[in-house]
């Protein structure tokens, strides 16, 4: 068990001397002439001058391509908007991430039944010559965008690379969105070329998308090919469109890839966000701000060196699918796992893998955490984890509970970061780092680069208060626009609209006097009784950890002038008695304050959820006030939200 009196500070890990001195960012800091500890003397200046900080990453990292005499020149009239990075630079993502010795093993291809192959660089190189080669014959240039339809698998890499090599735009859905999710998403940049995942499996069931890939590409007007990833495509396609599979497109005589080196600001990515109030915003992200931003997220704040093995259970539609690839660029070696995280057979399948092949640096969700506690299974008994040196979680807050069940649980040893960002700006505003201490239920620090602050509604920096987290300088990973019409002026009225010349990011905070934070959820969704900001990750905490409860989602009612929480939970037996209600409120009253208690609970059979796994308590509060969901296309589950459209006419305990 963790030692009391750590606990009754709050820390449930320290760094050791030895592993400060070894560290990246204690490297760094001997680079850049300032100490890591105290960490915000090294904050201040990375803030305080941009410019070198970044110029300095960019040395650390050893960025392969032009550099350029200039940094950073602000914008005119001060602001974030209009400020230009590296403006003399060029360089390639592919040429950065196919780097290293050839003989050493980049990519480990895994799927429910295990580890099924490793890929050495030399392999990799020539798949991507080869990818490169296919795509240049289908009429594939520098701007020309590429979609995926794709799982996490060997092919999607190579086509993400051999895309990125030709100074071309790459965009990707996961194949269980569904034929209206992927034209709302992929359908408004107009892709020349698709490459499908036409069969996949997942929790060992098979799925056929072959009618959402005809529809699709009869809805694309400017698809010239589609790549078909399964050798017998059967597809019918339309007239111009060209249809081969992917030993087609690879067959070329050619291993090694040249790289088109394009502008710091070129178009790189465009990532989708959730998109359930309309249309998903198209996000336009940079070669430069993507590779420089995860470089320095990946060896400064997690650590990651030469050798190491780096994991996060993703889709391909999630931004942390680009961020696990860049980990390439730190010459890490990728875990590219398609499937299940946990099946009923094999509920350990990931941590497996990670014994298996020495996973260093394993992400995941504070749902996939949840589901392992709940179904009792002990990690750390389970498994040599003796390689693993940091844990990384995303996606939604992670609570205090769960700091204290990783550290029981699974190992006592390790840096545990929870870090939160988003799609927005493809990394993170803040993390931790292997100098920080891990404090339960906290953020360990803000992110080097990143100005990060907390406003109240007024505009005033607040410090131990709940208010909104904004970022009040330019940094490399700021979009390029929203594509499509408008794209700049939706893109300012998404996060700069509410204070002129500051990134609005939309989440509730909180910063300690320890310069941690607390994130409390998004402000879209917070709740408001009696005047009283709550963020849903407030009761979520407390809820979700009854042993009875499977999932749960919370939102406001509105009631005369006011608004009142209600509670809607799913449980092994499909019902909630008045035990359980009384369970609920007590230790909710009890570990959060009666503002949280939950004035209505009722039982239900599903939570709605985006395709990349993130609970939707805007669509619930939608259609229980009678409203129209906009967007149902980007929902895992859209039927379920039948039930919640009746749930005003149902009784409540």
């Amino acid at each position: 068990m963790i030692d009391q009196q750590v606990r009754d500070n709050n820390i449930v890990w320290q760094p050791s001397e030895q592993r400060v001195s070894e560290s990246n960012i204690k490297k760094f800091s001997e680079q850049v002439g300032i100490p890591a500890v105290p960490y915000d003397r090294l904050y201040s200046w990375s803030i305080a001058k941009p410019g070198d900080f970044w110029s300095a990453v960019w040395d650390f990292a050893g960025i392969i391509g032009e550099k350029g005499e200039i940094a950073f020149v602000p914008a005119e009239g001060g602001g974030m908007l209009g400020a230009k990075w590296f403006p003399e630079a060029s360089l390639n993502l592919a040429e950065n991430v196919l780097r290293g010795d050839a003989s050493r093993v980049a990519v480990y291809v895994a799927n429910e039944q295990g580890v099924q192959r490793k890929v050495k660089m030399a392999e990799l190189r020539s798949l991507v010559a080869k990818a490169q080669a296919g795509l240049r014959k289908l009429g594939v240039t520098q701007g020309d965008r590429v979609a995926g339809i794709v799982t996490n698998g060997l092919e999607s890499l190579v086509s993400l690379l051999a895309t990125s090599s030709l100074g071309a735009v790459w965009s990707s859905c996961s194949p269980d969105f569904g034929a209206k999710g992927i034209i709302d998403r992929i359908g408004q940049v107009g892709p020349k070329v698709i490459i499908a995942s036409l069969d996949y499996q997942y929790n060992g069931k098979q799925f056929n998308i072959r009618e959402n890939i005809m529809a699709i590409s009869d809805e694309l007007k400017n698809l010239s090919a589609v790549v078909s990833l399964s050798e017998i495509p059967e597809l019918d396609m339309g007239v111009g469109t060209q249809l081969l599979t992917w030993s087609e497109l690879l067959a070329h005589d050619v291993d090694v890839p040249t790289f088109t080196r394009v502008p710091f600001h070129h178009p790189l990515y465009i990532l989708y966000t959730s998109g359930t109030t309309g249309l998903p915003k198209c996000i336009v992200h940079s070669v430069g701000g993507v590779l420089l931003q995860h470089v320095k997220e990946h060896q400064l704040h997690c650590d990651v060196k030469q050798g190491d093995v780096l994991s996060w259970y993703t889709s391909t539609a999630w931004m942390m699918y680009p961020w696990l690839i860049s980990g390439l660029a730190s010459e890490a070696s990728i875990l590219l796992y398609d499937g299940s995280p946990i099946q009923k057979e094999r509920i350990g399948i990931l941590w497996e893998i990670a014994e298996e092949i020495g996973i260093t640096h394993f992400g995941i969700s504070p749902k996939y955490l949840d589901t392992l506690e709940k179904y009792g299974y002990e990690v750390g008994k389970n498994h040599d984890l003796s390689k693993l040196q940091v844990m990384m979680s995303s996606g939604a807050p992670l609570i205090s509970e769960q700091y204290d069940w990783i550290y029981n649980t699974i190992k006592k040893d390790v840096l545990l970061e929870s870090i939160s960002g988003g799609t927005e700006i493809i990394g993170c505003f803040v993390m931790g780092s292997p100098v920080h201490p891990v404090f339960r239920g906290e953020n360990a620090c803000k992110a080097l680069g990143m100005a990060v602050d907390i406003f109240d509604e007024h505009g005033n920096s607040v410090l131990g208060k709940k208010g909104e987290l904004v970022c009040t300088q330019s940094f490399p990973s700021m979009p390029l626009t929203f594509w499509g019409d408008g794209g700049d002026e939706r893109y300012f009225n998404a996060y700069f609209a509410k204070r002129e010349g500051i990134w609005t990011h939309g989440d509730l905070a909180e910063q300690t006097t320890r310069d941690s934070l607390i994130i409390y959820g998004r402000t879209d969704t917070v709740l408001n009784p009696g005047g009283v900001r709550i963020g849903t990750a407030e009761i979520y905490r407390v809820v979700e950890q009854i042993p009875q409860i499977k999932d749960s989602i919370v939102f406001g009612f509105p009631i005369e002038n006011d608004e009142e929480i209600v509670l809607c939970v799913v449980t092994e037996n499909g019902d909630v008695d008045k035990a359980l209600v009384e369970q609920i409120r007590r230790n909710v009253r009890k570990k959060a304050s009666p503002r949280h208690v939950p004035r209505r609970i009722y039982a239900v059979k599903e939570v709605p959820y985006t395709n990349n796994g993130k609970k939707v308590e805007g669509a619930v509060r939608s259609i229980v006030r009678g409203q129209e969901v906009k967007n149902k296309a980007s929902l895992r589950n859209p039927e379920c939200l039948r039930e919640y459209a009746a749930l005003a006419d149902r009784s409540y305990i």
